[in-house]
């Protein structure tokens, strides 16, 4: 008899684009794919803590360089991937959260997180995919998305538009795609503690409605996606596309 094998979770040889890696998500997200032998891109608008965040993972051995990017710029973006590619893994976790009552929106502040979440990261994964197409590669593409992509949430209105519209490409793209072998999926976390996050876990009814709603009772940590996305990132993942991996302690679950 043969017997099965697991297919391998290692990233050698792999080329990763990790946008908004300067901190927590994505800086996780990297750290990952690098300790699975990925030679990692890091990208992000703060410069500062970009080269630092370089400077710290090389100083342990991993495989990476960094670029700035701005990824609500489109053209700038689009260059940068086209020049530094192609890039067999994508991880794109810039994001932009501005919560208010629905009926307190602002324009400015729905075009804010609108053109980040879902205009950038739309022609972020793009441009990778299309830099795989030209060179004939397989690829793996990742947009960090929520658990509030699958419901509704406080204050999270526009929040909660933007994620549900990345899933919807998400499936659009790897129905695309797939004939290229390249696969487009999510991840979709769970409130993560992160920089990004300390004003919600600074307020005590929300603490309390997140706990009420997580059946882990606990929040994410940035350890809690550093498997998944590698996971998502390798050939243990072979066979998803268009779909998602919620990372959400069961919020979703009722």
């Amino acid at each position: 008899m043969t017997l099965p094998k697991t297919p391998s979770f290692r990233l050698d040889g792999k080329r990763a684009l990790v946008a908004g890696a300067s901190s927590g998500i994505g800086l996780g997200c990297a750290v990952a794919l690098a300790e699975a032998g990925a030679e990692v891109m890091l990208a992000a608008r703060n410069e500062d803590r970009l080269f630092a965040v370089l400077a710290d993972m090389t100083a342990t051995g991993m495989t990476a360089r960094a670029v700035a990017m701005d990824v609500s710029d489109i053209a700038a973006t689009e260059a940068t991937v086209a020049k530094e590619g192609p890039f067999d893994i994508l991880v794109n976790s810039a994001g932009l959260a501005i919560h208010s009552p629905a009926i307190e929106t602002t324009e400015a502040d729905f075009d804010a997180v609108a053109n980040l979440n879902i205009k950038g990261a739309y022609f972020l994964t793009r441009a990778v995919a299309k830099g795989l197409i030209a060179a004939g590669k397989p690829g793996s593409l990742i947009n960090i998305s929520s658990q509030m992509a699958h419901v509704g949430g406080i204050d999270r209105a526009v929040y909660c538009a933007t994620k549900h519209a990345v899933e919807g490409f998400t499936k659009a793209m790897a129905i695309e795609w797939g004939p290229h072998r390249i696969r487009v999926n999510t991840l979709c976390p769970t409130f993560i503690r992160t920089p990004l996050t300390e004003p919600t876990f600074s307020n005590p009814d929300r603490v309390k409605w997140l706990m009420e709603k997580i059946k882990l009772g606990r929040v994410g940590e940035v350890t809690d996606l550093m498997g998944p996305v590698v996971y998502l990132a390798s050939d243990a993942s072979a066979m998803m596309t268009g779909t998602n991996l919620l990372i959400d302690g069961g919020w979703t679950a009722d």
